[in-house]
């Protein structure tokens, strides 16, 4: 079985990937929050530096884009190719209504006619392996099964499916039992995403769907960074998170240039943890609060000499 780290904007990015490469061992494959290549047929500095072989040393990293036109993919995947990356991931399952919106992302499955001419094009073309993260339609679940016999069509190395439709965004049960007619009528190599918050989820999950090829986690991941490497024998304790935790404030305030453009994506990736730590209404309520980089570094060095008494 294979464990994927899913692409989360503005959390999941390099400095991000590093760290958690570096402490928490065990992930068969990390992937970029999604890029939009345009017309102009050029990446931004920011995107570059994502990107770069270089920044990711030894992560096994795929890039994800996401977009519809055809001839804008295809540029952005030769120049991956050209970076070395031998696969690419399609993004059709953001839920954002600024992306949908604009016939991207959950988005394109709402038009089966073009996401066929879309994919003719590509598979035609593209000088790199193709995987999908998709979701199961628009409105309906039920729309799946015409966008099951578009993905059939052509070679997709991977196919990633979130149980869940554009409307549902992140609530709501997801929907297994359309996973499993999916299972049933594809031969595409299977991963699940969606509602993984524990090691008993993925579990059970796998009892499911016992011919899964791997699973990719996201939010659970990012609450509890260790999940991954606990099931696979190694330890993830306090100390562990300790060094993560350090590691990651040193580069942000490198890459981002100052402590305080770094500190509301240190407490956004606190946030997601608090889920998963022995913390109380009281550290949250502080978490929030709190302005400065000082006071921060305090809160959190306060929460670690608590809990290891």
């Amino acid at each position: 079985m294979k464990y994927y780290f899913a692409p989360m904007e503005g959390l999941t990015d390099m400095v991000y990937r590093c760290a958690h490469r570096k402490y928490y061992p065990g992930m068969d494959r990390y992937y970029t929050p999604f890029v939009s290549p345009t017309q102009n047929h050029c990446f931004t500095s920011r995107e570059l530096r994502e990107l770069s072989p270089e920044n990711n040393k030894n992560i096994p990293l795929v890039p994800q884009l996401i977009g519809k036109n055809p001839e804008d993919f295809l540029w952005a995947a030769n120049e991956l190719a050209e970076m070395g990356y031998r696969e690419v991931n399609l993004n059709l399952g953001c839920p954002s209504g600024t992306v949908t919106a604009k016939g991207k992302g959950a988005g394109f499955l709402a038009h089966p006619d073009k996401l066929d001419a879309f994919f003719e094009t590509v598979f035609s073309s593209c000088p790199i392996d193709i995987s999908v993260k998709t979701r199961l339609g628009m409105e309906s679940p039920e729309e799946f099964g015409l966008i099951l016999a578009i993905f059939n069509r052509y070679p997709i190395c991977e196919l990633i499916i979130h149980p869940r439709t554009k409307r549902e965004m992140y609530t709501g049960d997801v929907h297994p039992d359309v996973f499993q007619i999916a299972a049933e009528n594809t031969s595409l190599p299977l991963c699940y995403n969606g509602n993984l918050f524990s090691l008993e989820d993925v579990e059970h999950t796998l009892t499911l769907f016992p011919d899964l090829t791997a699973v990719m986690l996201g939010r659970g991941l990012v609450s509890d960074p260790g999940m991954i490497t606990r099931l696979n024998g190694c330890a993830a304790d306090l100390t562990r998170l300790y060094s993560f935790h350090r590691e990651l404030c040193e580069n942000y305030c490198i890459v981002f240039g100052s402590q305080s453009s770094a500190l509301p994506r240190m407490k956004a990736i606190w946030s997601c943890m608090l889920t998963s730590l022995p913390t109380g209404e009281t550290f949250r309520k502080q978490l929030i609060k709190t302005k400065r980089w000082p006071d921060f570094i305090c809160l959190i060095d306060q929460f670690f000499q608590t809990v290891d008494q």
